[in-house]
């Protein structure tokens, strides 16, 4: 006689088997409760060309080039968690990511006796198109009013950018420095950027 340890096996067992096949969809992928084992990203993009973005803000010392180091970082973040692959060139991609610093700041919001910065944000504000370079869809959805970014090609009318912004911290006491807060304001804009290329749930 089976143990009641063999029969609580057997049934979940059971269970497991009546749900799964319920559970498959039509493009091989798991659903079950919700929760669904396809990637986050639509599937029917494979590559992506991402150009160095503008930039429209006035810069200075550190700040200057901001705009190499923020392509070279979204461009890493595309390449570790998307399944999409960075083309050099245009013509050869589905869809293409544009970016437009449009703001630079720094805030001081804490300084010493001999009035030295000890702490300081570095902000950024960008604009941020993606679309199909095939059907011209813009895919990124718009948070900004009119306005937006010319893009090339037969359809070159502005679309509206989505809007973005970010900080970067940093403390001269403890070694820090502009450079350091806007590497981690870029590595964070990257994240948010890439975040929005998720498909809804």
């Amino acid at each position: 006689m089976p143990s009641g340890v063999h029969v609580r096996s057997r049934l979940l067992i059971l269970a497991i088997a009546c749900v799964l096949p319920s559970g498959c969809t039509s493009d091989g992928h798991l659903r079950i409760l919700g929760y669904s084992t396809k990637p986050p990203y639509e599937e029917k993009y494979r590559t992506i060309y991402v150009p160095v973005f503008q930039n429209r803000a006035f810069q200075s010392g550190p700040l200057r080039g901001l705009e190499n180091e923020l392509t070279l970082a979204v461009q890493r973040q595309i390449e570790q968690v998307t399944p999409y692959k960075i083309v050099s060139y245009r013509d050869g991609a589905d869809t293409e990511l544009l970016g437009k610093i449009v703001d630079t700041r720094q805030v001081i919001f804490n300084r010493n006796q001999l009035n030295e910065i000890r702490a300081c944000d570095v902000l950024f504000q960008i604009e941020l198109v993606w679309r199909d370079l095939r059907t011209g869809e813009v895919l990124s959805k718009s948070r900004a009013g009119p306005g937006g970014l010319p893009l090339e090609g037969d359809l070159n009318q502005p679309a509206p950018p989505v809007v973005l912004m970010t900080t970067g911290r940093y403390m001269p006491e403890l070694g820090e420095s502009q450079t350091t807060a806007l590497q981690r304001a870029c590595k964070q804009m990257a994240v948010e950027i890439v975040s929005l290329m998720e498909t809804p749930w």
